[in-house]
C-alpha cells in the first residue's frame, strides 16, 4: 500500500532527479554538443535536423520547470514521450546503454519515471501546480 503521507515527497525526490537529468543533457547538447552539432546527430539519425533546437529548449526548460515545481505534472508527461521517442532510437543497439550507440535501456528507464511522477502528481514544494490529473 502506498502510504500518502510520504508519497508527496517521493514525488518530489523523483522530481529534482529528472529535472537535473533534463537540465544537464539540455546544456550538454547547448554547450558541449553544440545546436548545430546537435542539429548534425539528428539528421544522422534520421530525424529533422532542426529538431535539434526545440528538443534542447524542452530539455532546459522542462528540467528547471521540475526543479522548480512549476506544473510537473505536464512536463512529465511531455518528456515521457520524447523519452520513448528517444529510446526508440536506440532500440537496434541492444539492451544496455553501454553498448556501442547506447543501449534502450537507460532512455526506457527515465520514460518510466517520467510516467510515475505524471501519474503521482506535483509532488512537494510546488511553485505552480499542474492543477489536475493526467
Amino acid at each position: 500500500m502506498i502510504d500518502p503521507r510520504s508519497a508527496p515527497y517521493a514525488a518530489f525526490l523523483l522530481r529534482l532527479m529528472l529535472g537535473v537529468m533534463y537540465l544537464a543533457h539540455g546544456l550538454t547538447k547547448l554547450l558541449v554538443f553544440t545546436l548545430p552539432g546537435t542539429a548534425q546527430f539528428f539528421a544522422k539519425i534520421g530525424f529533422a535536423g532542426w529538431l535539434a533546437y526545440p528538443v534542447t529548449f524542452f530539455e532546459i526548460v522542462g528540467g528547471l520547470f521540475l526543479i522548480l515545481g512549476i506544473v510537473p505534472r505536464w512536463v512529465a508527461a511531455v518528456a515521457t514521450v520524447q523519452l520513448l521517442v528517444a529510446a526508440s532510437v536506440h532500440v537496434n543497439n541492444g539492451w544496455g546503454f553501454g553498448n556501442p550507440g547506447g543501449g534502450w535501456e537507460y532512455p526506457v528507464f527515465l520514460a518510466l519515471s517520467a510516467a510515475v511522477l505524471a501519474l503521482l502528481g506535483d509532488g512537494k514544494f510546488v511553485l505552480v501546480s499542474s492543477g489536475r490529473r493526467v
